[in-house]
């Protein structure tokens, strides 16, 4: 039925020598595909229930052990200009903006997969014939994903009272807007990297490669200040230690760069873009060369 909102054909060949050609591209009715993609995304997910859990069980575990392993020899220590001290907080309360982002990195990682799985099973070719614009499938898809990773990231911030932490209206609205701007940053690379790959293990291999450094590396286990000179120097030009800062100083009011609110934000959001237009360059650039 998917199909259909997106195009009538399925398949439009050459009369002589039968290959597939795209579509030409149409930048009318923009959100109708988007729409359609996106819902059939967040429909797409929630039936496989296995992802769901693997994309909230695995980091709430990791919450759990690495945050009561580490306790005892935790101690915060806070780069100077920031908003508050983390003196005698939880190594819980200090992980837990950490594995927020934890979560929102494995639902992009997982929702993403579907990339692959529909050009497997012919969507993507569907698509490549009827008349829309690249954009609505790059827009649809990566706002299906950004909008998974979102609501997973918001249940497990409905535990932040179990680690002392309470949040207002305004709080609230400000943590929804800063995971939303991450989750759909990290699904727009993901998008990214299953455009180009063809194999959900090579897909994987690859987002562990990329994503699981860069969590490593956001200010999520450790904070910037106190760490080595040249871990500290890679920190700094993480993009997502800037979510990961953004968070923490909407969650619990402490920073995990040095940093502002709004330096922060903007990174983040500048991340996303590029990533964004990279994904539609990408999709532009294999659909023209016929390499779906």
């Amino acid at each position: 039925m998917v199909s259909q909102q997106l195009g009538t054909a399925a398949t439009v060949q050459e009369p002589s020598t039968g290959a597939v050609q795209a579509a030409p591209e149409s930048h009318g009715g923009l959100w109708l595909p988007v729409a359609t993609l996106w819902w059939r995304e967040l429909v797409r997910f929630y039936r496989q229930r296995s992802r769901v859990v693997g994309a909230l069980g695995t980091p709430l575990l990791f919450w759990l052990l690495i945050g009561a392993g580490f306790g005892g020899s935790f101690r915060a220590v806070e780069p100077p200009g920031a908003p508050s001290s983390a003196a005698g907080m939880s190594y819980l309360g200090y992980l837990f903006p950490g594995t927020i982002l934890l979560i929102v990195l494995f639902t992009a990682i997982f929702s993403t997969i579907s990339v692959i799985e529909d050009r497997h099973e012919g969507f993507l070719l569907s698509v490549l014939v009827a008349p829309i614009s690249r954009s609505a499938l790059v827009l649809g898809k990566v706002l299906g994903g950004a909008t998974l990773a979102l609501l997973q990231g918001l249940t497990f911030v409905l535990l932040a009272p179990l680690v002392g932490i309470r949040l207002g209206a305004w709080q609230a609205a400000e943590v929804t807007a800063i995971l939303f701007l991450i989750s759909f940053s990290l699904t727009a690379l993901g998008f990214y990297f299953a455009w180009r790959l063809d194999s959900v293990q090579g897909f994987h291999s690859v987002m562990n490669l990329v994503l699981m450094p860069m969590w490593l590396l956001s200010g999520a286990l450790f904070p910037v200040a106190g760490a080595h000179s040249w871990i500290g120097w890679l920190m700094r030009v993480n993009p997502l230690t800037y979510g990961m800062d953004a968070l923490s100083r909407a969650l619990a009011n402490r920073s995990a760069a040095p940093s502002s609110m709004g330096l922060s934000v903007g990174i983040v959001a500048a991340f996303g873009m590029l990533a964004g237009l990279a994904s539609l360059r990408e999709v532009r650039r294999s659909w023209a060369a016929g390499a779906v």
